[in-house]
């Protein structure tokens, strides 16, 4: 989808267009003209992308099912009760900026949201600071090269007392700062069209995705349903699942995260064009976790970017109507693959209080109530935080995407090919095109 069309889709989102059974009802002039399509499509995977690729179909009057290997629908969303008076999210949370598809559902459902406005503290040199000796802001700018953003820290003169202020940078893009690209990168941000601001739900991500999509087709996903490949030689594919029983469908569009595909976790027949595999594997996605540590007072900054253990804590009350003290650790890359290396979720508590401890004179430990680990990484249909841009990617993400032979469609946030990919949002534009590529594929 390019910019122009996605620009359209927003407006005409906005208008409650997309989000009603007058989906069906369009003109040559809207996205979707009706297909009048007797075929059956399945739909691999209910996260994001999956359940917008479904609710689509079902809008426009197409049979669909959607398999998920899961005994729970959200892929990389999540909700838990219990840690504190109020829901958190176990997996994304923020909606990043008000010019998306979701954003417009959001303001459609009249969803309360809130600005997250936090603003930054450092823990440089073995103290809290508010304001760095050398601004960090170097990877926004062109020209840089295809080399890791941790190596073009250190050309631009930033040693090693920046380390992990640069992994903090990286952690967002969910990659460690040896993997994560500096020239990729920059390239994905320039196709960022969503907006700057980052909004917090009042409820959870999760029960805003379930209410206004998956609620509305929840009769068609089929949970415990892993694959185990998918036959494309016959005009009606053949989708295999791991309990042995197959089914047919005459079109297929796969959402799993890149991952799955990236580790063959799927068998295809006949096997995936060279080039569509070399891209799965260019794409990055590395280990992922979440921390909630809820305390009796809040002692800390809202936000705290550069910890050797976790580069990132930020407080999760921000947006929630609450009595609680939480604190999130969001721990990606090489500091989420030792914390899961501890063996217990008591052991990655632990860890993170002595840091935190260290911050704040002991008052972690002095303050300390509960705690809740979420490891996405031992997920074993998930494994992992969310797609980067890797040294040498190249159009990995547009290959990724393409159809093949009109049957087999990706979608998934690590498809996006608008800057988008690592949200919620870049998830459900890429069901969006992949189900534009289905219609499309059938004249």
């Amino acid at each position: 989808m390019d910019r122009s069309k996605f620009l359209k889709l927003s407006s005409l989102a906005a208008m409650g267009w997309i989000i009603g059974p007058s989906l069906v009802a369009c003109s040559k002039n809207t996205l979707f003209e009706n297909p009048n399509y007797k075929g059956k499509v399945l739909i691999i995977g209910a996260g994001a992308a999956g359940l917008y690729a479904g609710y689509l179909l079902q809008s426009l009057g197409i049979d669909f099912q959607i398999l998920e290997a899961r005994n729970i629908y959200g892929g990389r969303m999540g909700k838990f009760e219990g840690l504190s008076d109020y829901t958190v999210d176990t997996g994304a949370q923020w909606l990043h900026g008000n010019n998306s598809i979701l954003a417009d559902l959001v303001k459609k459902s009249k969803t309360k949201i809130t600005n997250d406005t936090s603003e930054n503290t450092y823990w440089f040199q073995n103290q809290l600071v508010k304001t760095l000796p050398k601004d960090i802001e170097i990877f926004d700018k062109e020209g840089l090269p295809d080399i890791s953003i941790e190596d073009y820290a250190l050309q631009q003169g930033f040693g090693s007392e920046y380390k992990f202020i640069v992994e903090s940078l990286a952690g967002d893009q969910g990659a460690d700062a040896s993997q994560l690209s500096a020239y990729w990168n920059h390239k994905d941000e320039e196709n960022w069209v969503a907006g700057d601001d980052d909004f917090k739900f009042k409820d959870t991500y999760f029960h805003f995705i379930d209410q206004n999509i998956a609620q509305p087709i929840l009769p068609k996903i089929q949970l415990n349903a892993p694959i185990d490949g998918i036959d494309y030689t016959v005009d009606k594919l053949q989708v295999k699942l791991k309990s042995g029983t197959i089914l047919e469908a005459d079109k297929v569009i796969v959402t799993v995260p890149i991952s799955i595909l990236k580790l063959n976790e799927i068998s295809f027949s006949p096997a995936l064009p060279t080039a569509k595999t070399e891209a799965f594997q260019k794409i990055g996605m590395g280990p992922g976790m979440k921390v909630f540590l809820r305390f009796s007072t809040k002692f800390y900054e809202d936000f705290v970017l550069g910890g050797s253990i976790c580069a990132a804590y930020a407080d999760d009350t921000v947006g929630k109507t609450t009595n609680d003290n939480v604190l999130l650790a969001f721990i990606m890359g090489e500091q989420a693959a030792y914390l899961s290396g501890l063996g217990s979720d008591a052991a990655i508590i632990q860890a993170l209080l002595a840091e935190l401890d260290l911050m704040y004179n002991n008052q972690a430990s002095l303050n300390f109530l509960n705690g809740v680990v979420f490891d996405w990484t031992k997920e074993p249909y998930i494994k992992g935080a969310y797609g980067f841009s890797t040294i040498n990617m190249g159009e990995a993400r547009k290959i990724a995407t393409q159809p093949i032979d009109n049957k087999l469609f990706f979608a998934g946030e690590a498809m996006n090919i608008n800057g988008h990919h690592q949200t919620v949002h870049g998830a459900v534009e890429s069901a969006y095109k992949a189900v534009n590529d289905l219609i499309l594929n059938l004249k």
